[in-house]
């Protein structure tokens, strides 16, 4: 059997571990399926039968697409707990790939809502479960101090982008030329290839990563079971009797994650685990979760409003073909594979003069206003009269942004944590972009795309009016971190 200390000691992928080119596979195969589906799934549920549609209302179909985002990230807060304390990273990677295969072919093969139900639960479920757990491995195949890690991570990040640039030109394709259900098979078969090359490269990945940390106790399994089945229950149950509908599902995430959220805050602030500079720092970070929320309530409009647009506004004739939907979905993508590496050489030549991570969340939060700013130029060009290449632009904006926040955020979690809960604080990073990305869903149910004014200046506006509080809170800010960066 492989072990830990033989993967890390592995050099046959062009000096890097075997297992990086195994999981950077799977990741890429989970991405392309995921953006896949994603950049055809708001024109699926609002498209009339005619169209092949399912003929939700708009409002209703933005609110359940952003509904759904926001529970895949909530569902990284359940995929990190299975894997520290039931199956060890390695299993629950590999299960949760198995349940995101399953969900992209209910998509296909289910008719109307069954299929939509059955599949984004467990697309969402599943993606949660590995979107953490990939990382997780990743880490795994380094010694500490190795100086390959880096690099290493640099090359899984491509394969997430890679997959992120191709699903939904392919799926888009399928669509466009044969049906949504092409489309949503399309991105299982992807879903299956990833499976099926890491199921035979599972052996490289060495011992370490199928530790499990922080075991259960057998004693309290059942327990967790009983609750399991009880909140499964219970989800069941309300949907069933109408209380949670289409038209509500976006606001009840939101209000389950700002729940969550609040009592994690809690439970950590009031905890005699912590130190009173602990606590400083965690308190610090709260206007950080704030900013990085509304951040994400814009960004990951690209899955709601950006979609309708594309749809609706977008000239996307090229030279007499027109080009499908969710091609619009593999910008950002190719924006990130050019633009990450010339951001981080940036930072890394500026060494302590960049900015902090309290500025660094100013900036991204401010363009993302800017960006939406951006759309109103265009705002009278008709339908279908928008130019491809000015949203190109303003998708470079949503770019820029995100490599200002995002990835600083996930850092910067860990770097606030009290010793005795670092769990739990990257868990309120992920809560921060759940909640962001279903409040994208709430927000998407007001656009209009024959009146756009009020909903690009007003949320714009907001956003930047954020950003530039978060500024004046800097002082404050960096005072509460103790020292942090």
């Amino acid at each position: 059997m492989s072990t830990s200390i033989d993967a890390q000691a592995d050099t046959r992928f062009f000096g890097h571990p075997r297992g990086l080119a195994n999981l950077f596979g799977v990741e890429m195969w989970e991405r392309f399926s995921f953006y896949g589906m994603q950049g055809i799934l708001a024109i699926y549920l609002y498209y009339q039968a005619s169209k092949g549609g399912l003929g939700i209302d708009q409002s209703a179909a933005l609110g359940i697409v952003g509904a759904y985002g926001g529970t895949v990230y909530l569902a990284t807060v359940i995929g990190a707990w299975i894997a520290d304390r039931l199956l060890g990273s390695e299993r629950t990677l590999f299960y949760s790939a198995v349940v995101v295969m399953i969900g992209h072919i209910a998509l296909a093969v289910l008719p109307g809502l069954t299929g939509v139900g059955v599949g984004l639960a467990c697309v969402a479920l599943g993606s949660g479960g590995l979107k953490g757990n990939a990382t997780s491995v990743v880490g795994t195949l380094y010694a500490e101090g190795d100086e390959r890690r880096d690099a290493g991570f640099t090359i899984f990040y491509m394969g997430v982008n890679l997959g992120g640039f191709i699903g939904p030109l392919l799926t888009g394709l399928a669509q466009q030329n044969l049906g949504f259900h092409f489309g949503f098979g399309l991105a299982a078969i992807g879903m299956a290839l990833g499976l099926i090359q890491y199921t035979i490269g599972r052996k490289n990945l060495g011992a370490k990563a199928s530790e499990v940390p922080n075991p259960l106790p057998s004693s309290q399994r059942p327990i967790v079971i009983g609750v399991a089945v009880v909140i499964i229950a219970a989800v069941v149950a309300l949907i069933m009797s109408g209380v949670v509908t289409p038209d509500n599902l976006a606001d009840v995430v939101v209000y389950v994650v700002v729940a969550i959220s609040v009592v994690y805050f809690l439970a950590i602030l009031t905890s005699k685990k912590i130190t009173s500079d602990e606590r400083s720092r965690v308190l610090s970070f709260i206007p950080m979760y704030i900013a990085s929320a509304a951040f994400f309530s814009l960004y990951q409009q690209q899955s709601t409003v950006v979609s309708v647009y594309s749809d609706q506004r977008l000239d996307r004739d090229l030279f007499g073909w027109t080009m499908p939907v969710s091609w619009v979905n593999s910008i950002n993508p190719v924006f990130i594979i050019v633009l990450a590496p010339i951001i981080a050489a940036i930072w890394t030549k500026l060494g302590p003069k960049q900015p902090s991570t309290p500025m660094k969340f100013v900036l991204g939060t401010v363009l993302m206003g800017l960006a939406f700013l951006l759309f109103l130029p265009m705002a009278h060009t008709g339908q279908n009269g928008s130019p491809l290449l000015a949203l190109a632009g303003i998708l470079l904006v949503f770019t820029i942004a995100e490599l200002m926040l995002s990835p600083v955020g996930l850092s910067l979690s860990t770097k606030l944590a009290p010793e005795a809960f670092r769990t739990q604080m990257v868990a309120l990073n992920f809560l921060s972009v759940s909640l962001g990305t279903a409040l994208s869903g709430k927000l998407a149910q007001s656009y209009d795309p024959h009146d756009e004014v009020p909903y690009f200046s007003i949320i714009g506006g907001v956003a930047v009016a954020i950003g530039l509080l978060l500024f004046a809170l800097i002082p404050v800010i960096r005072r509460l971190m103790r020292g942090v960066h």
